[in-house]
């Protein structure tokens, strides 16, 4: 009696074992492969959250800030120009400084500036949030002074009511560097031209001008 296992059944064995061997190195391949995969992906995902997250705290911080500044603006100041130029007044920031450059003192023509924190050296291109000017020309020859601008589109022209009063407000390119907004009223023998001079300025310039009032 043979008490040794047949060729055959020794070469069965070492296939079934071959066989068990590969798909043991292929399973562990496939668990390598998908934990890497889990990896790489829980990565990704990881840094989307996180720059989710880090966008959407910027975003409220700069709401927060936008919310600050406006805050910061309240309670308003009053700006008063001179008696004998009709007594000009309206509401403004409190976070704007004024720098008034001709006080009309011998009745020459008034001017003043106004913006955040500081008034910069200011020329005709120079970007500042108001220009107030009160000067001794007749109304019509102040705005007959935009018409071309007007007639090329630069500006559109309409009409603005300030303390019952009406006058004519432009918006739009003033010059290459201004682009901005400005409202246009006769007072008594003057004619006062108030303007912003970026659309960053808007709504501060809208929520001023309905403060005017003036002596008429």
């Amino acid at each position: 009696m043979n008490q040794f296992p047949s060729s055959g059944v020794s070469k069965k064995w070492l296939i079934i074992g071959i066989v068990g061997i590969i798909t043991t190195i292929v399973s562990v391949g496939f668990l390598i492969w998908a934990l890497m995969n889990y990896i790489q992906e829980k990565n990704t995902v990881d840094t989307q959250v996180a720059t989710a997250v880090a966008e959407a705290r910027k975003d409220q911080a700069d709401q927060d800030e936008l919310k600050f500044q406006e805050r910061e603006k309240d309670p308003n100041r009053t700006f008063v120009g001179p008696e004998d130029y009709g007594r000009l007044q309206f509401q403004y920031p409190k976070t704007w400084s004024l720098y008034i450059a001709k006080d009309a003192s011998s009745g020459a023509t008034y001017e003043a500036y106004l913006n955040p924190v500081a008034v910069p050296p200011v020329s005709n291109s120079t970007q500042v949030a108001l220009r107030v000017l009160i000067e001794s020309k007749d109304y019509d020859q102040v705005i007959n002074s935009y018409q071309t601008a007007v007639r090329r589109g630069d500006l559109t022209s309409s009409t603005v009511k300030a303390d019952e009063q009406s006058g004519t407000r432009l918006d739009g390119k003033f010059s290459n560097d201004i682009r901005g907004s400005a409202v246009i009223f006769k007072i008594r023998d003057k004619t006062v031209t108030l303007r912003t001079d970026a659309e960053t300025f808007r709504a501060d310039f809208d929520a001023l001008i309905a403060t005017i009032t003036f002596n008429k």
